[in-house]
């Protein structure tokens, strides 16, 4: 089993919770999150930013400012893993800038409180 976690567009975040159900994947946990890609940096503005030349740091400017996200969280079995990510590409690609970001992590084992049952039988199908 697998968890993927996805960064998106607060505004997207809806649209990306009915694709998941509609594609069978309806478990998922969601937050409120702050980030910004390197896309929005001049790298060499932000090294020299840290190493404390004032004109580097005059000229980041508002480039450093955390945008508001989302992140999105849930548990598959390892045969649902390519359709949740498609799912959430699908949804989110816009092609430009700030379209989002999908980490896939290994999960050991899963443990339902109410009944003790473990593994994928507590997953969705």
């Amino acid at each position: 089993m697998k968890e993927v976690m996805a960064i998106v567009r607060m505004n997207m975040m809806n649209k990306t919770k009915i694709a998941l159900a509609a594609a069978g994947i309806s478990s998922i946990t969601a937050r409120d999150c702050l980030g910004r890609g390197k896309g929005l940096v001049d790298l060499s503005l932000l090294k020299g930013a840290e190493k404390g030349y004032e004109e580097a740091i005059s000229q980041l400017g508002q480039s450093q400012r955390l945008i508001p996200k989302r992140i999105l969280f849930t548990v598959v079995p390892d045969k649902l893993v390519k359709k949740t990510v498609k799912t959430i590409i699908k949804v989110n690609h816009t092609g430009k800038s700030g379209d989002g970001k999908i980490f896939v992590v290994s999960v050991l084992d899963s443990v339902r409180v109410r009944t003790g049952e473990k593994g994928n039988i507590t997953l969705d199908d």
